[in-house]
């Protein structure tokens, strides 16, 4: 068996399978659970990938750390989505924060997540009982909850979805208005953008809204196994925030496996067109 998840012009990534564990359709979408020949277990939503057990950190590491690393002092953070809880897991790794809160609006990626996935190590079940000591867990929409804070987050990481469906919210304007209220000052947020070739149009288009909100947007790239790689990642910064140094002597303590900080400026070698594209 063979699962592929089919991009633009006929491009696809795939995957050998061996069965399909899980298969249920939620309030908001189609949720499927394969285990694979050579990389555990698979999340597919909507019929793409979301992660392999074997190879999730590659997305999960770049996504967090440089953000966080880049941030002096990050005591209060925000995850928005991130339903298999591989970010939220990511971001406790960081002594520094005191307090972080994930909202995910599906109950069922939760569910399902806890019981088919080895992503969170446990961590949904302590959520979803209320007893971790330093987060929490909100079930709604992350647009409507950043609409009623203000100041609130020094870190905010939207591990979303393509903008479809119940995630494109998470790729407008307004929402990113939302976000920057949010943030205290100095504070900075982070979003997947999609493939950078295959997506190079609403990557650039995300990029140019947050350009309109923030005081200072960055544009990156990360191989992530299962993807349509290199994908994008944005960051925008409010305040004096600043993307490019982070710290080394915090990032000594982590072990990562695929985003080394002492190559940080490595994250920002986009292709000429793209960067022209994008109107770097």
């Amino acid at each position: 068996m063979e699962f592929v998840e089919w991009y633009p012009r006929g491009y696809g990534v795939g995957f050998k399978v061996r069965e399909r564990l899980y298969s249920g359709r939620s309030a908001y979408q189609q949720i499927e659970v394969y285990q694979t020949e050579g990389f555990g277990r698979m999340l597919v939503i909507d019929g793409t990938v979301q992660l392999v057990e074997d190879g999730e950190l590659s997305y999960h590491e770049p996504l967090v750390h440089p953000l966080l690393l880049a941030h002096p002092a990050p005591r209060r953070a925000l995850v928005i989505g991130g339903g298999d809880g591989g970010t939220l897991r990511e971001v406790l790794r960081h002594p520094e924060v005191e307090r972080a809160t994930m909202v995910e609006i599906d109950p069922e990626v939760l569910r399902v997540s806890a019981e088919y996935l080895d992503v969170d190590r446990g961590l949904l079940d302590e959520l979803l009982a209320g007893r971790h000591a330093r987060a929490e867990l909100v079930v709604g929409s992350g647009s409507n909850y950043v609409a009623g804070k203000e100041a609130a987050f020094d870190v905010i990481a939207a591990d979303s979805t393509d903008p479809v469906g119940p995630a494109a919210v998470l790729f407008s304007e307004p929402f990113y208005r939302g976000v920057y209220r949010a943030l205290r000052p100095g504070g900075a947020y982070v979003t997947q953008a999609g493939s950078v070739y295959l997506f190079t149009g609403e990557f650039a288009d995300a990029y140019q809204k947050m350009r309109r909100v923030f005081d200072r947007v960055w544009a990156f790239s990360f191989p992530v196994i299962g993807y349509a790689s290199p994908w994008a990642f944005l960051v925008g910064g409010k305040g004096d925030y600043n993307f490019e140094r982070v710290s080394l002597e915090r990032a000594a303590r982590l072990e990562l496996t695929y985003y080394d900080p002492e190559r940080h400026a490595t994250l920002f070698q986009l292709p000429r067109g793209v960067r022209l594209q994008l109107g770097l």
